[in-house]
């Protein structure tokens, strides 16, 4: 597998797992029982974790589009993403 490709795969699982991340966060945010404060830590985070996957849909675009990429950013966004998706996941099964 050649680094362009192998960018591009990191890049699609790092939008796949911000908006898996977002997608719980939103799910936190509609929970009732919950202070007003903590609703808006939650609609905050579910908001930023759309705009990062956003932004890697847009990586993704620019080394489609024009073949320029950068593997080191590709691989840490993939590993970003997925610590924080499976962070977000934990505190869901913690509160049920």
């Amino acid at each position: 597998m050649n680094p362009y490709t192998l960018a591009v795969f990191a890049l699609l699982l790092a939008a796949v797992a911000q908006t898996s991340a977002a997608w719980i966060a939103t799910e936190l945010f509609l929970l009732k029982g919950q202070g007003s404060t903590r609703r808006r830590a939650w609609l905050a985070i579910s908001l930023a974790a759309m705009l990062l996957a956003l932004q890697h849909g847009n990586a993704i675009e620019l080394a489609m589009r024009t073949g320029l990429y950068d593997l080191r950013q590709a691989l840490l966004a993939m590993l970003v993403s997925l610590l924080f998706a499976l962070g977000l996941f934990s505190i869901r099964r913690s509160t049920d």
